[in-house]
């Protein structure tokens, strides 16, 4: 069955103090296989554009048995299932030197890019286009549903910081690109509290695009046995949501 499968040697750029990949730098890895294998499989940037139609990102979940490290070579395989009205989902399966070391599922939509409402698959794939696409799963995973913050009784909540959103942060689709809030999100963790752990699990929703000039407050929750929720708000309204599982090193 159909697999893109691709290099990427992790730059010093990519990782953090610890020599680990950041998450924005694999969020940007797994984002451009996806691309390259869109337009490979017809539905690429290029394909759709010229019918004002584009795909976003609403959900990544990524699990990961261990640090991806500085110097090592990522071998991303991807490959898309058949979608559902207006999902499309996307499975990976991460390796390093013959070891699975990861895996990962995204779900994307089609969107107008007139005005960013969704649109099924029907306005423009044909009738038994996604016949006969892979149908096995990288990880049996479900749950993309993130609880509001506010809705959790127990643990400690706290706003950390906030960030005026700028140029830099945008993509071709003029707002602020799924990998940037990746940057955002983990950022309400200091230098001292990652030392010695790395994200072994980690889901995001992205619930409402952020624009230039508008101010992300973020928010965290500690939720215990090393999890936490993440929130992110603009005038008190949600549009991103992290939900993260650290690990031992």
């Amino acid at each position: 069955m159909y697999r893109h499968i691709k290099n990427y040697e992790i730059r010093y750029t990519d990782t953090d103090a610890f020599d680990n990949i950041k998450l924005s730098a694999l969020l940007g890895i797994l984002q451009e296989s996806s691309c390259l294998s869109a337009d490979e499989l017809g539905f690429g940037y290029d394909d759709i554009k010229g019918d004002n139609m584009g795909f976003i990102l609403a959900n990544w979940y990524v699990e990961l048995a261990r640090p991806v490290k500085i110097g090592e070579v990522l071998e991303v395989h991807t490959w898309p299932l058949k979608p559902r009205h207006l999902i499309f989902l996307r499975d990976f399966e991460l390796y390093s030197n013959g070891e699975k070391i990861g895996v990962a599922s995204a779900r994307w939509c089609m969107v107008n890019l007139n005005d960013f409402s969704f649109m099924p698959i029907e306005k423009y794939f044909a009738e038994g286009f996604f016949n006969g696409y892979n149908t096995e799963r990288a990880v049996e995973f479900n749950s993309w549903k993130i609880p509001a913050i506010d809705s959790l009784a127990d643990g400690d909540k706290a706003a950390v910081y906030s960030r005026v959103l700028k140029y830099s942060d945008y993509d071709h689709y003029f707002h602020v690109n799924n990998t940037k809030y990746a940057d955002f999100l983990t950022d309400v963790f200091s230098v001292e509290e990652m030392r010695g752990r790395f994200i072994k699990k980690v889901q995001i929703t992205y619930v409402k695009q952020c624009k230039e000039n508008e101010i992300l407050q973020l928010y965290r929750h500690n939720a215990g046995n090393s999890c936490y929720y993440v929130e992110g708000r603009v005038g008190g309204e949600t549009r991103i949501q992290m939900r993260v599982e650290f690990g031992d090193l």
